[in-house]
Parts: C-alpha cells; structure tokens; sequence
C-alpha cells in the first residue's frame, strides 16, 4: 500500500513542478522578448523558477506521504528531491521552449524511481 501512496504523491508532485517550470520558464522568455532581448533579461525568472521547483519537488513529496499517514520518508525525499534537480537540469532545453516539456518517458522514470523509494520508509505507522 505504501507504494500506491508512493506512486499518487510523486505523480502529483511531478505534475506540480513540471507545471512550475513551464510557467516559469513561460515568464522568463516573455520577459525577454519584452525587453528587445537584452542580455541577461529573465534570468533572475528563470533562476527563481528552478529554485522554486528544487525547493518544493522534496515538500511535496514529505507533505503527500504524511497527507496520507505515512512516515519516516527520509530516503524519498531527499533521493527523490536530488533526483528532480538532477532531472531538471538534464531537460531544461526541452521545457525552456515554447510549447516544451520533459520527454513522457523521463518523468515516468522519475515517477517509478519514486514509486519504488516510496517502500524504502518504514512499513508501520507511527
């Protein structure tokens, strides 16, 4: 059961931080183009945005396993919060474009990954 819980929580968060991103990202180029593009417009956006998304992906992740009463969620969290940044970072080009996104296959990946770290916490409730 605990990976079912697992499985639920890291698709919403994925969803929540993929969706993050590419707004982010979204505002990062408008604020550029608004600009006549001058160097360096939109990175404090773009930054802000990855950042955004590294902070929350391990609270969502802690804050969905306890929503559904399970504990000692160490290893998701921190494997599963440096596994998005890592993620992320190899996909930026793909989702820092107009109508972009990481490939399907990628965050399914990323949801088995969690899916499976999910059952590394302990089986009892405390």
């Amino acid at each position: 059961m605990r990976h079912a819980k697992g499985a639920v929580t890291v698709t919403a968060a994925t969803a929540a931080c993929h969706t993050l991103m590419s707004a982010g990202f979204a505002g990062a180029r408008e604020r550029a183009a608004e600009s006549d593009d001058e160097m360096w417009t939109g990175a404090f956006e773009f930054l802000l945005t990855t950042a955004a998304s590294w902070a929350l992906m391990p609270l969502l992740l802690w804050a969905g396993m306890r929503m559904m009463g399970e504990t000692h969620n160490a290893v998701l969290v921190a494997v599963g919060g440096l596994s998005w940044a890592g993620v992320s970072v190899y996909f930026t080009d793909d989702i820092d474009r107009v109508g972009g996104h990481i490939p399907f296959l990628a965050l399914a990946a990323y949801v088995l990954l969690g899916t499976v770290l999910a059952g590394a916490g302990s089986s009892h409730r405390d």
